[in-house]
């Protein structure tokens, strides 16, 4: 019995000086703080967003490329035609001499053989590319930045420096998707709500949405066009996803918080593999495309998307909303349009400053504003969200509200002049417009 006291304690005390000498290795070692902590889970949770909103594909390739093989129509087109269709191009992911041929025109833009490239180099936004040992490209995928990243041509129109949480109003979604040989999957899924759909039809609405515009909710409605409108005239321009900290539901008709519409985008729109769980798309009457589908409680396994939405929401609002540059707006006159915007343009009632929406249910009835409710109706709660002014600047081309129906802040401010009998005068008006070029 005494030897097994005496071997318990010999153990304890190993143990006891085993702590201490750990303790006293070193003399300035000091123990982690909880803000320390707070601080290096923050800067990990950016660095995986940032990863993950720049260059995840959630396994989307298996639909862009396996699927739909829209890497052989990406690869048989040159720069230059990429470049028209708004694909852009991250000069920081260039080697020195590709820079170089670009700068002085000997890079030749028109062959083909350039673009498939540009994506083996990760420099094409929002597109990664897989390869086959011969070099050619077997499959590809495409990321968060696809749509809300742009650049700033800093080497030429289309190719510079990455602006992540910028809406790319250049990007042609519907030109690059016909590109793909083969759309009957995309035709499969909208026959619930369009038994006649062909082929055919889906790339005239394709055509249809333009530059800077996109129909997420085409995947879920079948819906087409705007009552009197073309095909494709249902679709929205492409928002900005910088600016984002603060505000309660950050897309054009509400739907929900930041997280959940970046599980909706990579599950049921750039078709990842992941979860997504919304019920009010089981209902079939609104929701025919959806419903039928199954999009109201998608799950993969493995889980490709669930995991990183955390730190994919934390890059995103961490990416504040670009002050605009001097020179491109009248400062004076701002100085003026900020009055009118807080007291006799009543525009500070729901953009509430610093915000610049509304803090809380950032919702309003079509009525309220004074427009149509096409949109609105397409969505759960049949409203429309006080969009953020934020980096306003960065966003003119392709008109103002959810689809650019207002071609110029002018005409913003004309419409609501009217529609609340505010009686500003043009200088009130130019005015305004100059500030809010200036937020």
């Amino acid at each position: 019995m005494k030897k097994i006291y005496w071997l318990v304690a010999t153990a304890a005390t190993c143990i006891l000086l085993a702590v201490i000498m750990a303790s006293c290795g070193d003399d300035n070692a000091q123990p982690v703080s909880v803000d320390q902590q707070n601080r290096n889970n923050a800067v990990a949770a950016f660095d995986q967003g940032k990863q993950t909103f720049r260059f995840d594909t959630f396994g989307d390739e298996a639909f862009w490329g396996g699927t739909l093989q829209l890497h052989q129509g990406v690869a048989a087109v040159s720069p230059k035609t990429a470049l028209s269709v708004g694909l852009k191009v991250d000069v920081d992911a260039l080697p020195a001499n590709l820079v170089s041929q670009l700068k002085n025109g000997t890079l030749n833009l028109d062959d083909p053989a350039n673009t498939v490239a540009l994506i083996k180099l990760n420099s094409v936004l929002g597109v990664t590319g897989f390869f086959n040992a011969d070099g050619s490209m077997k499959s590809m995928g495409i990321q968060c930045a696809f749509c809300h990243s742009t650049v700033d041509d800093a080497l030429a129109p289309g190719i510079g420096h990455r602006l992540d949480g910028w809406a790319n109003r250049d990007l042609n979604v519907g030109a690059i998707v016909n590109l793909s040989p083969d759309l009957s999957a995309v035709v499969a899924l909208l026959r619930p709500a369009i038994p006649t759909v062909d082929e055919a039809a889906v790339r005239a609405v394709l055509n249809g949405w333009g530059p800077g515009k996109f129909d997420a909710e085409l995947f879920l409605d079948g819906v087409v066009n705007k009552p009197g409108g073309a095909p494709g005239s249902s679709a929205v321009l492409i928002p900005p996803a910088f600016g984002l900290a603060g505000v309660n539901l950050h897309t054009y008709t509400g739907w929900g918080s930041v997280p959940y519409w970046n599980a909706f985008v990579a599950v049921l729109e750039m078709h990842g593999k992941g979860t997504f769980i919304d019920s009010r798309l089981a209902n079939a009457a609104k929701f025919p495309v959806a419903a039928a589908a199954g999009f109201d409680n998608v799950r993969n396994d493995p889980d490709l998307v669930t995991a990183k939405l955390p730190a994919l929401q934390f890059y995103q609002l961490a990416i504040p909303a670009p002050a605009a540059p001097a020179g491109t707006f009248n400062a004076a006159a701002a100085a003026s349009g900020k009055t009118v915007f807080n007291v006799r343009g009543r525009c500070a009632t729901c953009h509430v400053p610093p915000l610049f929406t509304e803090p809380g249910w950032n919702m309003h009835l079509p009525a309220d504003i004074g427009i149509d409710s096409f949109q609105a109706d397409r969505a759960p709660d049949g409203r429309y969200r006080t969009t953020p002014l934020k980096g306003l600047w960065t966003h003119q081309k392709g008109g103002f509200y959810h689809d650019g129906r207002f071609p110029t802040l002018l005409d913003v401010v004309n419409h609501y002049d009217t529609f609340l009998a505010l009686g500003l005068t043009a200088q009130e008006k130019s005015d305004l417009v100059e500030y809010l070029k200036s937020i």
